[in-house]
């Protein structure tokens, strides 16, 4: 039986990347060593880790002016870090609430500086993307911050905002390599790896140059962007073994073509998910409107919540693993990240529509 993997997160990784990683797991390229054994010092990881930010700048085509850095903590400690790194002495920053993940931003924000709440879509159970012109912006504005996917929700927004002179900040951690879009936009992005990237333990940040160099006095060594840029995200020891898992992840999206093809992939995947819960006649619905559903997360609802075990009971005997909806809203969902292939959305479709016929 085939397993497919659904979880948020961590999440699916393509099989050809753990095979050739369980293949290079005690010794790598004849060096005698595992990559987690290697002194991040050495020849050996320093290729390594200079070939994973050559590879992702190929794949974003990151402008020369953006430094690329391999942290650690997770978006809960850019939460922190962007705010005393980027206020740069102005009063607060602007914050886009769409869901779970920009209200935990925003609470972070507010220890470091004022936040200003441009919209919030709370009115509407964070169900969509507010308009852009109803957002209710600060001219003064340090930047502004916003959430392109959200995981829990599954609102995504299929364009971007034009913040002009204003450093845009976004958190890409469910989203980031699934489709093409200009860096050149952004002030700042940044990325937990462990959904579209790799294992859990490592940071993705990519920064304009001109907004480094600018943290609040306060601001503690490990968490000043410019400690990590002047020394190459080796400050202190970097996550190795996840730098080098993004690495091969990189390597395998430029086998399949690049972001582009990955983006055609993901529409046709998600195309055919939500096809066959609109298609369901009510038995599963998808809280989110239309225009503004996530490639990546999708939610739904059976029409009687009385069946959720049952469904996810038969689900996980078929192999269609982690369909369990996010403890704060319920329901199911489905993450399918670039590693989910077409084949395993068809599984978990075919299985939602057998289901549905012995249940309706």
């Amino acid at each position: 039986m085939t397993i497919y993997n659904f979880s948020a997160g961590p999440a699916v990784l393509p099989k050809a990347v753990l095979s050739q990683a369980q293949a290079e797991l005690p010794d790598w390229h004849g060096s005698g060593m595992s990559v987690m054994e290697m002194s991040h010092r050495g020849k050996e990881y320093m290729g390594i880790h200079a070939q994973a930010e050559a590879d992702l700048r190929e794949l974003m085509n990151i402008p020369a002016n953006y430094t690329v850095l391999f942290l650690q903590g997770g978006a809960h400690l850019q939460f922190a870090m962007i705010p005393l790194n980027l206020l740069r002495g102005k009063a607060s920053a602007d914050y886009v609430n769409t869901g779970e993940w920009s209200k935990k931003a925003i609470g972070e924000a507010k220890k470091y500086g004022g936040v200003n709440v441009v919209v919030d879509n709370a009115d509407r159970n964070c169900s969509y993307v507010p308009a852009f012109d109803t957002w209710k912006r600060d001219a003064n504005a340090a930047y502004l911050h916003y959430t392109p996917n959200e995981t829990i929700g599954g609102v995504e927004f299929n364009w971007i905002p034009d913040t002009g002179d204003v450093p845009l900040v976004a958190d890409m951690s469910s989203n980031i390599l699934s489709r093409a879009l200009d860096v050149s936009r952004f002030g700042l992005i940044y990325a937990g790896a462990q959904k579209n990237i790799g294992p859990a333990g490592l940071t993705l940040v990519i920064v304009r140059e001109d907004l480094i160099g600018h943290a609040a006095a306060s601001t503690p060594t490990m968490l000043n962007y410019k400690v990590h840029a002047d020394n190459d995200s080796m400050y202190n020891t970097p996550p190795t073994y996840s730098i080098y898992m993004a690495g091969l992840v990189f390597q395998w999206l430029k086998q399949q073509g690049g972001i582009a093809a990955m983006e055609q992939a993901n529409i046709a995947k998600a195309k055919l998910l939500y096809d066959a819960i609109d298609a369901s006649h009510g038995f599963y619905n998808c809280p989110v409107a239309e225009a503004d559903r996530s490639r990546m997360n999708v939610p739904f609802t059976l029409k009687d919540a009385a069946l959720d075990g049952d469904f996810l009971k038969q689900a996980d005997a078929r192999g269609l693993l982690q369909l369990k909806g996010h403890r704060s809203v319920g329901g199911m969902r489905a993450s399918i990240y670039n590693a989910m292939p077409l084949d395993g959305v068809r599984a978990l479709v075919e299985f939602m529509k057998e289901f549905a016929a012995k249940q309706g």
